[in-house]
């Protein structure tokens, strides 16, 4: 169809009706396809190639790679796309609230009846008014230390009761409590309350601090950790979460809040005062709730790994236990090694104690034949006595005999000579009885043979006596010449003379 509209506000000309019949007053008639066809031939021929100046909204990127938002100042809004192959090409990223020069063309989409602006470059305006005011308080709030990552605080590993801020409707608190319940069914607080509009930022502002005032006495438990959440959103959408009475609420919590505002792009100041940011509500439930199924694997593989570990020390030292026994001396045979050593040495002893003796008694026989006699040793000095008394008393009969004078007498009186004589004479015998003792012929009285070969040596072991040998036995009394017919075996039984 080749038919234009040459003045948008006004009708058809009438050289140019078209193939369609004309109606009542010769109006004519157009289908809906012309009419959309001709309005934007209109507006690409008459505007070509604009700039538009204005604060992107309403931004969102498609998994297709096609950017969509719009441009709106204080008197209208137009829609925006940006195709997937111009997106390298814009010069900058388009963030809510950023005040742009956006370059491109006027087209329109029949199908919704709507136009929009294709654009293939965005240039810097300036910054938006809600970006701008949001900074001023992000750097406010920042120089109080409100962002401090040292007054963040950590949340509890396995919290008792979890708090919810976000509004009843949607699906937020829908995906919140299913993901709960998935990962681990724990009692949720449900605070709602609306998360755009008018009022909004003072609801939750108070249900942040409503949540921090339960003390935990009553029939409404304390929560261990708090979630502040809701959908995503335009920036305007999203303002009541920039607002300074919430992120003053925030900060002032004492319970671990988790922030969970829009989507994964989008950013609201009130995730710079949590002490976490969460991406997704989703996610945000997930921080809140260990998965249990986790739990329980971590915990079976901890037990399993600490039953290997039990398993391998006990291995390794009984292993060392081993190499040191074996390493240790065969208790048992040195106990029988003693004992046979024990019993070694003690039929030694019972054969060396006899053999001692023996030697020792063959010793005193001999050093007794070398003494002379004990009448020889004590015969000259009887005689001597002898004689010593019988001039001391042939001396004392003669001064009797000369009538000496009674001082005379009683000095050379004869007692103490006699004492003397008596205790010489005891000594005398003490030293014979010695002697006697000492004497081999004492042994000799008791029944005891000394037997010697023809050469004198004394002999002490049968096994010393050869068949036929001659020997000498000397009695008490006597002795005796005899010869050797067979002599005793290993030392044992008897000898035949």
């Amino acid at each position: 169809m080749d038919e234009t509209l040459r003045d948008p506000g006004q009708g058809p000309t009438p050289g140019n009706a078209g193939p369609g019949h004309a109606g009542p007053g010769n109006v004519p008639e157009y289908t809906v396809s012309e009419i959309s066809g001709a309005i934007r031939r209109t507006l690409e021929g008459t505007f070509g190639r604009v700039r538009v100046r204005g604060e992107i909204t309403e931004f969102k990127r498609y998994p297709s790679g096609h950017l969509y938002f719009s441009l709106k100042d204080e008197g209208g809004k137009i829609a925006a796309v940006v195709w997937r192959g111009s997106v390298a090409r814009l010069g900058l990223k388009p963030e809510n609230g950023v005040e742009v020069v956006a370059t491109g063309k006027i087209s329109s989409y029949g199908e919704r009846s709507s136009y929009q602006l294709i654009i293939d470059r965005l240039d810097y305006a300036g910054e938006g008014a809600l970006l701008a005011r949001i900074e001023g308080l992000r750097q406010k709030l920042a120089a109080e230390g409100l962002f401090d990552a040292g007054r963040k605080r950590p949340l509890p590993f396995l919290p008792s009761v979890i708090g919810v801020v976000t509004s009843a409707q949607g699906a937020v608190l829908h995906d919140i409590r299913t993901t709960i319940a998935r990962r681990f069914p724990l009692p949720l607080l449900v605070w709602p309350v609306p998360v755009q509009g008018e009022g909004a930022a003072a609801r939750i502002a108070a249900a942040i601090a409503g949540f921090d005032a339960i003390d935990g006495q009553g029939r409404i438990p304390r929560p261990d950790v708090l979630i502040v959440a809701r959908g995503g959103g335009s920036l305007e959408d999203l303002m009541a979460f920039n607002d300074e009475d919430v992120l003053r609420a925030a900060a002032a919590c004492r319970i671990p809040l988790i922030s969970a505002v829009g989507h994964e792009t989008d950013t609201t100041l009130i995730d710079f005062v949590s002490d976490r940011r969460a991406p997704t509500p989703t996610a945000a439930a997930e921080l809140a709730a260990p998965a249990r199924a986790e739990l329980v694997a971590d915990l079976a593989h901890r037990g399993a790994r600490l039953t290997s570990g039990l398993a391998r020390l006990t291995q390794m030292l009984r292993l060392r236990l081993d190499r040191t026994a074996g390493r240790l001396p065969d208790l048992p045979s040195l106990l029988g090694t003693a004992r046979m050593r024990l019993d070694d040495r003690g039929h030694r002893l019972g054969l060396a104690l006899p053999a001692l003796v023996e030697r020792r008694r063959a010793a005193l026989l001999a050093a007794g034949r070398a003494l002379p006699a004990p009448a020889l040793l004590t015969g000259p000095a009887r005689a001597r006595l002898d004689l010593l008394a019988s001039r001391l008393e042939s001396g004392l009969r003669h001064a009797l005999r000369d009538g000496r004078s009674r001082a005379d007498r009683a000095r050379l009186s004869p007692a103490p000579l006699a004492a003397m004589l008596r205790e010489r004479r005891a000594h005398l015998t003490g030293l014979e009885g010695r002697l006697e003792s000492l004497s081999p012929m004492a042994v000799l009285q008791r029944g005891y043979v000394l037997v010697r070969d023809p050469a004198g040596t004394p002999v002490t072991r049968a096994g010393e006596v050869r068949p036929g040998g001659r020997l000498v036995l000397t009695f008490a009394d006597a002795e005796v010449p005899v010869r050797a017919e067979r002599p005793a075996r290993d030392g044992q039984g008897t000898l035949d003379i």
